[in-house]
């Protein structure tokens, strides 16, 4: 496959992955294995959580994608576990390490877009049970959360 193409593939499963994770979240994450992402939204001791077992989840269809690409040589394949292992690293750092905190980095951001991301997962959060909850993407963030930080900074006479 001709490397252009493959980076166009990447992009476009990235790009994809976002939507995935939306209905994901709400529809299986919310629904039916509400179980393991509850103790996502419930105080807790411990760094681990049940919900951590979708890292594991979501990596099976990618590391079979690399088998299948790599090995037997189908190289869309490839370039489409590419895009996903891409969108699960942002994932981490986004989610694990901006949001949650799990490894402090970037805790006081300036950024629009980090605070307005961290509000619309605060909003996802302020939902201690599985309905009605709202916010279920990930990196594209709401306008409604990007209109809250820019009437923020207006209000508190920032950029």
């Amino acid at each position: 496959m001709n490397w252009f193409l493959g980076i166009l593939v990447v992009i476009a499963t990235f790009c994809t992955m976002e939507g995935i994770t939306w209905l994901t979240h709400r529809y299986i994450m919310h629904g039916f294995l509400w179980y393991l992402h509850k103790d996502h939204h419930q105080p807790h001791d411990g760094t681990l959580e049940r919900n951590d077992w979708f890292a594991v989840i979501f990596a099976v269809p990618c590391i079979i994608l690399f088998y299948y690409g790599g090995i037997k040589g189908y190289t869309i394949l490839t370039y489409i576990a590419i895009g996903i292992l891409l969108y699960g690293i942002a994932y981490f750092l986004v989610h694990d390490v901006i949001i949650h905190q799990r490894i402090k980095w970037l805790r006081n951001s300036k950024n629009s877009y980090i605070r307005a991301m961290r509000w619309g997962h605060k909003m996802h959060h302020k939902y201690l049970d599985a309905a009605p909850g709202e916010s279920f993407g990930f990196l594209w963030v709401e306008k409604k959360y990007r209109d809250k930080i820019k009437a923020d900074d207006r209000k508190y006479g920032k950029k």
